[in-house]
């Protein structure tokens, strides 16, 4: 992957120092997190290179964006993004595990809004990078942890936005269910219309209710994006 800065319309994302790159997970999380309730308070857990903390402060006013970021050199390259933004006023960077900032926090004001890529890979495989392990791979921050210190950061008209592997969609959502969330909003996303599904974006929130489902299909072919996905990132993207 390349250590070059990542320029989008609005900002730039220097990312040399991040073991995780710029990737279409964190854009898609980015652009799709469902902002219709107005939230005022954001957090981004496990921020990486700032990418979705400045996404969404492109796109909503929030006066308090807080991010997350356990790796040091990642949490550097993070308030750094920040700080070179048009939004560093509104950002703030945590360099924090996620248990210790939710036992520190929970009793503070709570987020009306909760997003996060978060760490998926949870086979055996273990590459030979540390940080790129830690950063990837699901045994540094388990779904079941993630969700748990999620509902109680939590507002209760709040919502949780989140990115992960389909085939891992319903074990998530029972974990999310046992925290008390429950999906309001899922959509699942192919890489072309006669490829499996990869990825599933949801929104929890702590009301039961219909879910609305939606599938987001990203290219025709090779390069050739559909309508629907070039709408969604054309905010943020140069050359789409």
């Amino acid at each position: 992957m390349s250590n070059k800065a990542f320029q989008f319309k609005e900002f730039k994302i220097e990312q040399d120092r991040c073991a995780m790159k710029i990737g279409t997970d964190g854009v898609l999380l980015g652009a799709w997190t469902p902002l219709e309730h107005k939230p005022n308070s954001i957090l981004d857990i496990g921020t990486g290179t700032g990418l979705i903390a400045l996404m969404l402060a492109q796109r909503s006013p929030a006066l308090l964006i807080d991010a997350l970021e356990i790796d040091e050199n990642a949490y550097e390259q993070a308030v750094e993004n920040f700080e070179n933004s048009d939004w560093s006023d509104r950002l703030f960077c945590y360099h924090a595990a996620f248990d210790e900032f939710v036992e520190e926090m929970q009793d503070e004001e709570k987020y009306e809004l909760i997003v996060s890529n978060p760490p998926f890979y949870s086979e055996d495989f273990t590459s030979e990078n540390t940080q790129r392990n830690q950063a990837r791979f699901a045994e540094a921050l388990p779904f079941s942890e993630l969700l748990v210190g999620a509902s109680k950061l939590l507002s209760k008209k709040g919502f949780f936005s989140c990115i992960i592997p389909h085939r891992e969609e319903k074990n998530f959502l029972q974990l999310a269910q046992e925290s008390g969330l429950f999906p309001q909003k899922i959509t699942r996303v192919r890489g072309t219309r006669d490829s499996g599904i990869k990825r599933s974006l949801i929104n929890l929130g702590f009301t039961e209710g219909k879910t609305l489902y939606e599938e987001l299909i990203l290219e025709i072919s090779r390069h050739n994006y559909t309508e629907e996905y070039k709408k969604l990132v054309s905010p943020f993207y140069l050359k789409l």
